[in-house]
């Protein structure tokens, strides 16, 4: 398993986040994750999109993390928020998504950001069950879906 860098508009970035947004529909019955996302957002050093590519160099898990300062939807300055962390289901379970936390904190860390911050919801156990095993709390609501009552923000100081 090899975990690299890639712009988040990548062919093998738009197959996953197809893939996440179909779960989301799944999950919500909606047209998936609305949140303004620009391929900029994730370009160093204002950000990064890593994915995780199997034996055959098959994309098999994603997740990003980009620059959040102070604004009017909740984010406080020295915030990096993650985004799009995703497994397939068929290789769900193997501790990928852990592995691609850690990397993105560690990339965050070095760029400076001060708090990790994401939004997910509570039709989303397993990713509750992942941010607060790996030390997330609950956290004041921001971003777009804010106002949402499934939605659940989470924080950890990096």
């Amino acid at each position: 398993m090899t975990i690299r860098p890639v712009p988040y508009d990548h062919p093998d970035a738009v197959k996953l986040n197809d893939e996440v947004q179909a779960e989301y529909h799944v999950r919500y019955g909606d047209g998936g994750d609305a949140t303004p996302m620009d391929p900029a957002h994730f370009r160093p050093p204002n950000g990064v999109y890593l994915i995780a590519y199997d034996e055959n160099d098959i994309p098999v898990a994603s997740g990003g993390w980009r620059v959040q300062n102070a604004n009017g939807e909740g984010n406080r300055d020295g915030d990096a928020e993650l985004k799009r962390m995703y497994v397939s289901e068929q290789m769900r379970g193997r501790g990928l998504a852990r592995r691609i936390l850690a990397a993105l904190e560690e990339d965050a860390r070095a760029a400076g950001r001060l708090r990790m911050v994401l939004e997910t919801g509570t039709k989303q156990p397993e990713a509750i069950a992942l941010y607060t095993s790996s030390g997330y709390e609950p956290c004041e609501k921001f971003g777009y879906y804010r106002f949402h009552e499934s939605s659940r923000c989470y924080a950890k100081p990096l």
